[in-house]
């Protein structure tokens, strides 16, 4: 005789626990990515932490799936919610500082291509910047431009321009 929905057992099914398995395996998976700076921010305990820094010594696959087995295993004990949002925090702010890379390279093309014209309009974005050096970054990198040489002003207009971005 089949049991009524109110008189099915609490348990988990099999797949549903090895599904939930997989995920933290993943999440684990995501760790072993970061670095330690990135990992400080992450609210695990040391020891875990140690195991995370076990994984990327590793060098078989076979050795790398089993310790990835052990992580997903340890990381049970640990918060996974504070986990998953440290995750999300750290994923936003290197998204962030893609986007703050991106805007100022099409900066330093844009002051590079046009020249006075858009050194007027990038002071009236960031007065703060200083206007002679910018002046003489982007005719040095003008210069390489035309002679074909690379002897570092667009470089050295992308490090001026990211310390007035700061």
């Amino acid at each position: 005789m089949p049991q009524a929905d109110d008189q099915l057992p609490d348990h988990e099914s099999k797949s549903q626990r090895k599904r939930d398995m997989l995920a933290l395996q993943d999440l684990g998976k995501i760790l072993t990515t970061f670095t330690d700076a990135q990992l400080g921010k992450v609210p695990i305990s040391d020891s875990f932490k140690e195991i995370i820094r076990t994984y990327r010594t590793l060098k078989t696959h076979e050795s790398k799936r089993r310790h990835m087995q052990f992580i997903g295993k340890k990381i049970r004990a640990e918060d996974t919610d504070a986990i998953k949002k440290a995750i999300e925090n750290i994923q936003m702010d290197n998204a962030l500082q893609v986007n703050k890379f991106h805007d100022i390279e099409q900066w330093r093309d844009k002051l590079i291509a046009e020249g006075d014209d858009a050194l007027q309009e990038y002071m009236t974005q960031f007065p703060q910047a200083d206007r002679q050096q910018l002046r003489q970054l982007i005719r040095k990198a003008q210069h390489d431009v035309k002679t074909g040489k690379n002897t570092g002003g667009a470089l050295e207009l992308f490090r001026c321009l990211r310390e007035v971005t700061k």
